[in-house]
């Protein structure tokens, strides 16, 4: 509860009846600084006429006349009281106050209804509800009478009927915020020049941390003194207590609306390029954070394209990504942080840390966005995951168990394991871009350094993951799942009913090697799946529904489809695989450089190596063609478990033979 002082001005006094008139003027300002205005009070005759702000110990009533610019005049009437007591005496004394003019003062208790903050400071009061009249003696301790007249306006308002919490301001903003005069704020939500409801509820739960710390030392105090609460700590408790559960409550809302706008939320999209908004409410600027959402992989391509030009012009990168990504604050931070680059790497033992940071996001973007455009990708969440440099033993022969007589020996079994290491290898690609295109604005030039990229990385590795020529290579890349496993000799058919005897062909071979169909999943290219879903059956249905071109379903097990699944003059490969006996090392690692200063073999075999008998080559320099080159490298491994964790084999099928 607030409170306002000012001077009594007696206009008339009865000795008998003990009724007294007045103008309560309004403080202008008060000893705070505080303006009420008079012309926004309301209130509900006839008013408690209170001693000294206290709620317990009244001495009449009092009645408001109409209020004016100037003040609201008033007429109260102490009470009567003919026996002897407390009572008595206080009225008594109140009066005698008055009449000696010991007691000068005048102060209402109020609950603000709107108010605002003013530029010289103090608040205005512009809507008001009054509850009591007191007789004062101005004190010296103004913070003191505040929590007596706050626990006041709660008991008052209980006494009344009003179920109604008492109205806590969380603190306002310091000097420096922006202020607009007379800025009215009619709801407590909105908190006093809080800009966001984040900034709200930061400043609310401030304010309780600080009610329930004062709450704690009261406690504390009186277990010291080893006594009870006296009227007046008690007012206080109970007042802390009352606000801490308004508070509560309050954050709750505030906690409601801010889910509420997280999913209504929507992205910018009158500025193309997700320019930060800037709108003006009630006088205070508001600048909100970019709305941009990039496509998977787009910030990847930003940092190559800015270290790039950064490189060529001899600038610095973050200049550059000002220039052409002025709102893209994320790309501007990660360029900030020098390292991120470097360390985004396995050959760095910390490279892990940055992945999972602001300045790493762009490079475990990249990744994500090669993964679901990847066969690798796509099944990778079905393949039994390694760490890197860590040894694994794997089983190579199973023991078995036998049915034993009473009394009969146990038979012994034995089983044999063998320890492997997945170490991460590289695969490499390079891309050229000439200078002009990076230097262009349009947006198009991001989404193709990110294809161009992508598109050479995930073409290694898809191929290299089920070429069945792809044999190992020590220290440089890994064999194909396919490479050393015979494959299955299917029918020479070309319809569905081919279809069905090929399919229970190779799961019958998948289950007489001790392998379960459970996690298991069938590859295939893209072409084989569109005839799959093209076959009929006699009776003109599709023959296997639950297959399209990006794959599905076919005999109830998953299909992955890509174009690197290969087909030969032998037919199309169809393989079915068991993901949990796949062992797969893939931590993220990625590492992104540039140069406009390198000669290139424009091949995609080149032979002109550093190592044996290089092989000239005619090669095209980047210098000399405004270009440059782009060398991304990422670190992968695989290794099949056991030969029977797949099972494969050609096929010509034709939905239109």
């Amino acid at each position: 509860m607030n409170r306002a002082y000012s001077i009594f001005e007696v206009k008339a006094l009865d000795e008998a009846a003990r009724t007294i008139t007045g103008v309560a003027t309004t403080p202008s300002p008060d000893r705070v600084g505080d303006i009420v205005e008079p012309l926004g009070v309301e209130f509900k005759n006839p008013l408690p006429l209170l001693w000294q702000h206290e709620h317990d110990k009244p001495v009449g009533t009092v009645k408001f006349d109409k209020p004016t610019a100037k003040g609201i005049t008033f007429t109260a009437q102490l009470a009567d009281v003919q026996e002897e007591g407390r009572l008595r005496d206080r009225i008594d004394e109140a009066w005698q106050s008055l009449k000696a003019g010991l007691v000068r003062g005048v102060s209402i208790g109020f609950r603000p209804l709107e108010y605002s903050w003013m530029d010289e400071g103090g608040i205005r009061f512009i809507k008001s509800e009054v509850f009591e009249l007191s007789l004062v003696t101005i004190p010296a301790n103004a913070d003191a009478t505040i929590n007596t007249i706050k626990s006041f306006d709660r008991e008052r308002l209980a006494a009344l009927g009003h179920k109604s919490l008492p109205v806590v301001r969380a603190a306002p903003a310091g000097a420096s915020a922006t202020r607009k005069k007379s800025k009215p704020i009619p709801k407590p939500e909105e908190g006093n020049d809080m800009k966001t409801i984040a900034q709200q509820i930061s400043a609310f739960e401030a304010t309780l941390q600080e009610k329930q710390a004062r709450m704690d030392e009261l406690i504390d105090k009186s277990a010291e003194e080893g006594t009870t609460f006296d009227a007046e700590q008690r007012e206080e408790y109970d007042t802390l207590k009352s606000e801490v559960e308004a508070i509560d409550k309050h954050l709750d809302l505030l906690r409601d609306k801010q889910k509420r706008e997280a999913a209504a939320a929507k992205a910018v999209t009158d500025d193309p390029r997700g320019a930060k908004s800037l709108e003006v409410k009630e006088g205070i600027q508001v600048r909100t954070k970019n709305t941009e959402k990039l496509e998977p992989g787009i910030a990847f391509a930003r940092v190559a394209r800015v270290k790039a030009l950064a490189h060529i012009e001899h600038m610095d990168p973050t200049q550059i990504a000002k220039s052409l990504y002025p709102n893209d604050d994320r790309l501007i931070a990660t360029l900030t942080q020098k390292a991120a680059v470097d360390a985004a790497n396995t050959l760095n033992a910390g490279w892990a840390a940055n992945l999972i940071t602001d300045g790493g996001t762009p490079f475990a973007d990249f990744v994500e966005y090669l993964r679901p455009r990847t066969l690798l990708g796509q099944i990778s969440d079905r393949l039994r995951r390694l760490p890197f440099d860590t040894p694994v033993l794997i089983q190579a022969s199973t023991g078995s168990a036998k049915w034993v007589k009473e009394g009969i020996a146990k038979p012994l079994t034995e089983w044999s394991y063998t320890k492997i290491n997945m170490k991460p290898l590289k695969v490499a690609a390079i891309a050229a871009a000439t200078k002009e295109m990076l230097m262009r604005g349009s947006v198009a030039v991001d989404a193709l350094i990110r294809d161009e990229l992508a598109r050479a990385v995930g073409a290694t590795i898809d191929t290299t993951f089920i070429d069945p020529d792809a044999a190992a290579v020590a220290d440089e890349s890994p064999a194909s799942i396919l490479n050393g496993v015979a494959p299955t000799t299917l029918s020479t058919g070309t319809d569905y009913e081919a279809v069905r005897c090929d399919i229970a062909t190779l799961m019958n071979a998948f289950i007489a090697s001790n392998n379960t169909l459970q996690g298991a999943f069938w590859l295939m290219p893209e072409t084989l799946a569109v005839q799959l879903s093209q076959m009929v059956n006699p009776l003109g249905q599709p023959a296997f529904p639950g297959i399209t071109y990006q794959g599905g379903t076919l005999g109830g097990i998953p299909v992955f489809t890509s174009s690197y699944v290969g087909t030969d003059s032998n037919g199309s490969v169809l393989a079915l695989v068991k993901g949990d006996e796949i062992f797969l090392g893939d931590e993220g690692g990625i590492q992104v450089s540039m140069s406009d200063q390198a000669s290139l073999v424009m091949d995609s075999a080149p032979t002109m190596n550093s190592a044996g008998t290089p092989v000239p080559a005619q090669v095209v320099s980047m210098w000399q063609t405004n270009s440059v080159a782009f060398l991304v490298e990422r670190f992968i491994n695989w290794q099949r478990r056991r030969f029977v964790s797949v099972a494969w084999g050609y096929v010509n099928y034709s939905a239109c033979a």
